[in-house]
């Protein structure tokens, strides 16, 4: 692998929807506080300092057991970010989900998620899903209470398009620094669409908002990558019965990172960190040994050739580009 200019500002962020046990009612137990205080302590020596966690991830217990780590951890909030989300409601008013990003809703979520995190602030705050029925205005009155209040210092957005941030840029008096989105070798259509306009053809899954990378990239928006290691397809947790394409993808991943002295994880992580969009995948492994593994990603990233890169895309979509 040759070097090339680095896209600057990516980063690996560490998703938490792992900790705190199982989606039941059940409360967490002791080992889940632990488990959690191991990841912690994999991903600060992973050179990651933030920490994606949602209101909902395991019915609230994902951010419990996180603030009981803060709580007996002197000195490690000062050391980190932290980032959570708000605007899903589940199993909620006879609904299995809805989205409910209205002023009241807001506030309610996240103080809830700062009591559950036993912090004061959050560093960023991301509006987690496209309410329709939200005001854009009111959720810009929440949003400016919260940071008046010093809750939230930053707000961005999770499963956006561009015309949706917009929309709600215009009522906001703090810019929109984040849009998080899944983003990976296996879910490609934030890529397909850039070069497949005019090749109806092709006939994959366009539903990515075309040009909202364009757009993030232009407004200095960070696009977030969750499910960026591709949910284990390339990196030994194959689906039963890989397509062609996804076995000859693992058998690639697994090569480069031999040849290069890394991992399979750094390999993936860095295809995503190759784009000069400046893209920063969300790790969501508990599994201390895997958060460390990606460690390495930033510096395949600044080594992938263009070759390389193009290659990964190609086995991995199972056919030439047009």
């Amino acid at each position: 692998m040759a070097g090339h200019a680095s896209a600057g500002g990516q980063e690996l962020i560490y998703g938490c929807m792992g900790l705190g046990g199982s989606w039941s009612a059940e409360p967490f137990a002791s080992e889940n506080v632990d488990q959690a205080a191991a990841a912690i302590e994999a991903a600060l020596d992973s050179g990651i300092t933030l920490f994606d966690h949602a209101d909902i991830y395991r019915g609230g217990k994902a951010e419990a057991v996180f603030g009981e780590v803060l709580a007996i951890t002197p000195g490690l909030r000062e050391r980190i970010r932290l980032q959570t989300k708000c605007g899903i409601r589940l199993n909620e008013r006879g609904l299995e989900t809805h989205y409910d990003l209205s002023r009241d809703s807001i506030l309610e979520r996240v103080n809830g998620s700062l009591k559950r995190l036993k912090t004061d602030y959050v560093d960023v705050l991301l509006l987690h899903r496209p309410d329709p029925l939200a005001d854009p205005a009111e959720v810009a009155s929440a949003v400016g209470q919260l940071m008046q209040e010093g809750k939230v210092r930053q707000v961005g957005v999770s499963n956006m398009s561009a015309a949706q941030i917009e929309a709600l840029q215009d009522h906001l008096d703090t810019p929109v620094v984040a849009n998080q989105l899944e983003m990976s070798l296996l879910k490609r259509s934030w890529l397909e669409s850039t070069v497949l306009v005019n090749h109806a053809e092709e006939g994959l899954d366009h539903s990515f908002p075309h040009g909202t990378v364009e757009f993030c990239s232009r407004q200095g928006i960070t696009l977030q990558a969750y499910g960026a290691l591709a949910r284990g397809h390339y990196t030994g947790a194959p689906p039963e019965s890989p397509t062609p394409a996804e076995a000859a993808t693992a058998a690639l991943v697994g090569d480069m990172a031999k040849s290069t002295g890394t991992t399979r994880e750094a390999i993936l992580l860095g295809w995503l960190m190759r784009h000069p969009a400046g893209i920063a995948p969300v790790i969501g492994s508990a599994n201390p040994d895997r958060i460390r593994a990606c460690a390495g990603a930033a510096r395949v990233a600044a080594a992938m050739t263009r070759a390389e890169w193009y290659r990964l895309w190609v086995t991995a979509r199972g056919s030439n580009l047009p």
